[in-house]
């Protein structure tokens, strides 16, 4: 009699090492902005020095990713992982000691290169060491992992930095790091393949092309959307570097693919498969993942900012603010998974930007500026149930829509994609809400008779940023304003920063929205399983005809 019994459940043990391995790099980005200001602080430098480490941390991850991959299939997933782990736990030390910013940012550069080999181990290792259900569930932990690191870092974090100093925030680093070693030893053994060769051209031209576009991205507000603003390190013209950047960035981009379709043409291993965005189905999944990534980011960007930006408060109030959402995004990634058998992607994926696209329109109806409204605290819900449900979904969708051979590809394809998204995410929300504010403020002005324009000229409101109304009167009462213009003043400022907020949302919305179109490409049938084997990195000849094939005819 044939056995049609389903594979015996694999021991946890290797799965509680990568979701510690998510955790702990998604902890040490999430710490860097809560410790900042003790920093600041303790160097005696500008938040902007040390914001660079923060920067240095995601260009490096970006740049590199795609080599991790290769290295990882040519060196082996379980040897290199253990490595990068313990470079990570390096980077921690460096900063539990460092004495001065230039040492912060050198860990950062190092934690930002393990994290790069990192980011593909996960998929790779996971395929090697689950199967059948337990592999969909290891998939959603990863997502959630994410979810999770954001709390502890601010709960966590937010604790000791506010009651014992900066420093210990990172000792938990190296703590969750040495843990994460230990564990590994619990791994199925993967051996390397001596034979992959790394296209180093190809490496070169994604990873100026990606660090070109993520530091475009980042820096539009403060270089300038167009014109060359104070901040910008120099001008092209009178030209913002930001946008130039982006070209080029996007230029290079393209001189990848052009180069890989080369390559693959020649018969050779290229960088990245073109198979990974050979169907529509996987081509649907990286949109998704980018534009529900981008989303998040931009209401992570937004929350903060007026939580301890416009009202004065704590990052500890910030945490507290954003618990619900990532409390419902963290059990949303490890439950969805569970509604795979009775739905299709496609149907999961539709449902759940509508469910964003809801959460943001009634967000922007219903926002004050108390964020710790019950109708404000449901529609953070609602959004982190469908934001937790799509990050799980498309990341299975990516997986297990690829051959076996390209889950590393894909993972460092997932890296990228949501490094990028993150950029981007962050960059447009800044972008889009101060440049609504300054013209709610502008119009404001001309409907208030009872600022004049030599009172206006005196507190040229219309470059105003985001601040508190308590800060904006202590400005105003070193002018020549009477008490009611600076009344007045501070009542157009509070208005027009919950009109921007609220317009912001609602653009926010109707991006979600527009996510339905790629969403509604999805397969619709049930995820597979995730490829079982992908440490030799090799691709058999029939991937490789397909591979040649998508060449020519993109070419």
């Amino acid at each position: 009699m044939t056995d049609t019994s389903s594979p015996a459940r694999a021991s946890w043990a290797p799965m509680v090492a990568l979701f510690l391995a998510q955790i702990l790099m998604s902890y040490n980005v999430s710490a860097l902005p809560v410790t900042l200001g003790g920093m600041v602080e303790t160097f005696g430098v500008p938040p902007t020095d040390v914001s660079t480490a923060i920067v240095t941390y995601g260009l490096v991850v970006a740049a590199l990713v795609m080599v991790g991959a290769k290295i990882g299939q040519r060196v082996g997933w379980v040897l290199i992982f253990r490595v990068v782990v313990a470079l990570f736990a390096a980077s921690g030390v460096i900063m539990v000691f460092a004495q001065g910013v230039g040492w912060v940012i050198l860990a950062q550069a190092l934690a930002g290169a393990s994290a790069a080999i990192i980011v593909p181990s996960l998929v790779a290792l996971i395929a090697e060491n689950y199967h059948g259900a337990q592999q969909a569930t290891a998939i959603g932990s990863l997502g959630s992992a994410r979810a999770l690191a954001g709390v502890t870092a601010f709960l966590l974090g937010g604790t000791l930095a506010t009651l014992v100093g900066w420093q210990p925030v990172f000792i938990v680093v190296i703590v969750i790091a040495v843990v994460v070693f230990i564990l590994s030893f619990r791994f199925a053994p993967v051996g390397g393949n001596a034979a992959i060769k790394i296209d180093l051209v190809a490496a070169v031209i994604i990873g100026l092309g990606i660090v070109a576009l993520t530091l475009g991205v980042n820096n539009l507000n403060a270089w300038g959307l167009l014109q060359a603003g104070p901040g910008a390190p120099f001008d092209i013209l009178g030209m913002s570097p930001a946008p130039v950047l982006i070209v080029v960035g996007v230029v290079l981009v393209q001189l990848f693919f052009l180069w890989t379709r080369r390559r693959t043409r020649q018969g050779k291993v290229p960088l990245v498969s073109l198979s990974v965005f050979g169907s529509s189905r996987e081509r649907a999944a990286v949109y998704a993942m980018f534009i529900v990534v981008a989303l998040e980011a931009a209401l992570n960007f937004t929350v903060p900012l007026y939580i301890q930006i416009v009202q004065g408060r704590t990052p500890f109030d910030t945490s507290l603010a954003m618990l619900p959402f990532n409390l419902t995004v963290f059990v949303t990634a490890m439950v969805v998974v569970r509604f795979y058998k009775r739905f299709t992607p496609r149907t999961i994926g539709m449902f759940s930007f509508s469910l964003t696209t809801i959460a943001l329109v009634w967000l922007s109806f219903v926002v004050t500026n108390n964020w710790e409204t019950l109708p404000t605290i449901l529609g953070l819900f609602v959004f982190g149930v469908g934001q937790g449900a799509l990050v799980t979904l498309v990341f299975n969708v990516l997986v297990t829509a690829s051959p076996k051979e390209l889950a590393g590809d894909v993972g460092s394809v997932r890296g990228t994609t949501q490094n990028l998204a993150s950029a981007v995410g962050t960059a447009v929300a800044g972008a889009l809400l101060v440049g609504l504010l300054a013209g709610n403020i502008t119009a404001a002005l001309a409907a208030h008779p009872e600022l004049p324009d030599e009172a206006v000229a005196q507190v040229p409101l219309d470059s105003v940023n985001f601040v508190s109304n308590d800060r904006l009167r202590d400005v105003l009462t070193n002018t020549d304003l009477t008490e009611t213009q600076v009344d007045a003043a501070v009542q157009v400022n509070e208005d027009s920063r919950l009109s921007a907020l609220r317009l912001g949302l609602l653009i926010l919305a109707g991006v979600s929205a527009i996510a339905i179109v790629p969403a509604s490409r999805l397969p619709k049938y049930r995820p597979g399983e995730v490829p079982e084997s992908v440490a030799a990195g090799d691709i058999p000849d029939d991937l490789t005809d397909v591979d040649k094939a998508l060449a020519e005819e993109e070419s």
